[in-house]
């Protein structure tokens, strides 16, 4: 296994704050019922991981998944990141519209089984 293939951390990260200026627009922002009950069950805010998630700040990710978030950001394909709340994975997926690249249709919480 490669470097690249290993996450980052799994600690729980929904606590650091978003850094910079939003890099793209959420679009309508949506949630599964079990990720916002996780998130309530926890205390954590959608809004803290929709600021990260809109700032770059892609959570526990591989390398790869990183670079294709930030190639995203040119290209207007889907975005993806995955934060760990209290031992569990919540993810944030932004689907893109047109081939703007800047355009984007919605943005969803959800855990991954929900998927």
């Amino acid at each position: 296994m490669s470097a690249d293939s290993v996450p980052a951390s799994a600690r729980d990260n929904q606590n650091i704050k978003p850094s910079g200026p939003p890099l793209f627009p959420l679009g309508r922002v949506v949630a599964t019922p079990a990720a916002l009950a996780l998130l309530e069950k926890h205390g954590v805010a959608s809004v803290t991981l929709l600021n990260r998630h809109q700032c770059g700040d892609w959570g526990d990710l591989t390398r790869h998944d990183r670079v294709a978030n930030d190639a995203a950001l040119v290209n207007g394909s889907r975005l993806l990141s995955a934060y760990v709340v209290k031992g569990e994975r919540v993810w944030i997926i932004t689907e893109a519209v047109g081939e703007d690249g800047v355009t984007r249709s919605s943005s969803c919480i959800l855990l991954p089984q929900d998927y």
